[in-house]
């Protein structure tokens, strides 16, 4: 029997709806897939940064003296983000060829792996020089496999947006970083807790081996998500692209060494926090270390907020004001915060590192989803975004705290580290100021 007019307007506005709420809900599955996945990576590769920084000079390194313990520590911790512009050029290749959906579970397995693996790991006592060995070999694993999810992650998400969203969607995603603070920091709060000889023996370790449960649960979401419009839109209407690492240095090599500059100074300065100043804190000024994780702890979870508060704005006002705000204030605020700590008062120094995570961090962080991304079409995406803030990741997030720490044994002084890290602000303020603004194109008009 024939549908009345009013009969059939009445279905296509219940089709519609439908529509409206399977759309929605493909959405959420899509952000938590990602946010879930980021949170897992994040947090395993920020347990390594936060053990490196108080115990693996004693466990992985003790034939050194405590200062040479220390600065190779650090550098294993840094060889996770030399691994990383390796990860981004491999992933970023499959993932512009393939998709970008296979790499993200391919990531998850590697970094859930190889974390597990650092927690039953024997130590220099009981294996000798092979425990160091073992130790940088995985961590290498961790960050090639980091250096493939964040491209991946963020392009699953701002790929299926129309512009004028993809900056607070991007910023959601991007608040995986501060979760995995979180949930790394607090779970060493936790352990740290335990008296010192049971905290070295086994303590330590519990963190790592939590990771395969994290693994899994990421795992059963990502595998329910599908693949990104946008990417399959360009497989069908786009010449295919032999190798999109080629093609990003032939026809994207401004938006790449722009995309390097405009992470510089974001990354040393979140790792020049969470790890420099946590062990300049307890091992110079004499701060109890619960102390200076609880700064990194709190400092983190306002990121929830001011993190996707930025992501927000850059949609509003665009990319380019948040990054010059952001790197202007890592510059003015480089030198007060080592002064401020070394007051030694506890509440100021967790206020210090709060106030300097969500201007100096989370103004750079929040649009940086979108941002880099926009700047590179969409068959080498993944392999632009990728290698760009993999590179820098390299140079500024994993060099830094090793060469602050350095630069503070070799001077003497706390202001040559600070002078360091405003010299990195400055280079992002000039990336900044070459890119173009971003926030009112289409994805599919870079292409």
């Amino acid at each position: 029997m024939a549908l009345s007019g009013v009969e059939q307007l009445d279905a296509l506005q219940a089709g519609g709806v439908h529509e409206v709420a399977h759309e929605r809900s493909r959405m959420r599955m899509i952000m938590l897939s990602s946010v879930i996945g980021t949170t897992v990576e994040w947090y395993d590769f920020l347990l390594y940064g936060t053990a490196a920084a108080l115990l693996f000079n004693k466990l992985f390194f003790p034939a050194f003296d405590p200062l040479v313990g220390t600065i190779a520590a650090l550098a294993s911790f840094a060889a996770g983000f030399i691994a990383r512009p390796l990860g981004g050029a491999i992933f970023g290749h499959f993932g512009d060829r393939l998709g970008r959906k296979t790499m993200l579970i391919v990531t998850m397995f590697m970094m859930g792996g190889a974390t597990f693996l650092i927690g039953v790991l024997p130590t220099y006592r009981q294996i000798g020089v092979w425990a160091p060995v073992a130790l940088v070999v995985l961590r290498v694993i961790q960050g090639i496999g980091l250096g493939g999810e964040w491209g991946g992650a963020a392009l699953m998400v701002i790929e299926h947006l129309p512009r004028g969203r993809r900056g607070w969607y991007g910023g959601i995603v991007q608040v995986g970083f501060p979760l995995g603070i979180v949930i790394s920091t607090a779970a060493f709060a936790i352990v740290s807790r335990l008296p010192d000889a049971q905290f070295i023996s086994w303590g330590w370790r519990i963190p790592f081996m939590v990771s395969i449960l994290l693994v899994l649960i990421g795992l059963v979401i990502r595998l329910r998500v599908t693949e990104s419009p946008e990417f399959l839109r360009a497989m069908k209407d786009e010449p295919k692209v032999g190798i999109p690492f080629i093609e990003v240095l032939r026809s994207y090599k401004r938006s790449l060494f722009i995309s390097i500059g405009l992470k510089i100074s974001e990354v040393a300065w979140v790792y020049l926090l969470s790890v420099f100043v946590v062990m300049y804190g307890a091992q110079v000024v004499g701060i109890s270390r619960s102390v200076m994780l609880n700064g990194v702890l709190v400092a983190a979870i306002l990121e929830f907020l001011t993190v996707p508060l930025a992501g927000w704005l850059s949609d509003r006002i665009g990319r380019r004001p948040l990054y010059f705000f952001g790197a202007s204030c890592t510059i003015v605020a480089s030198f007060p915060l080592f002064w401020l700590v070394h007051t030694g008062n506890h509440a100021l120094v967790i206020a210090t590192m709060v106030v300097c995570m969500s201007l100096g961090h989370a103004t750079l962080f929040g649009p940086q989803a979108a941002f880099v991304p926009e700047l590179f079409g969409t068959r080498v995406r993944y392999s632009g975004a990728s290698l760009g803030v993999q590179i820098a990741a390299a140079l500024g997030g994993g060099l830094t705290p090793m060469a602050a720490t350095w630069l503070l044994a070799k001077t003497g002084h706390i202001e040559s580290v600070a002078a360091l890290v405003s010299v990195l602000g400055v280079m992002t303020l000039i990336a900044t100021w070459a890119a173009r603004e971003t926030f009112r194109e289409d994805l599919s008009a870079t292409s």
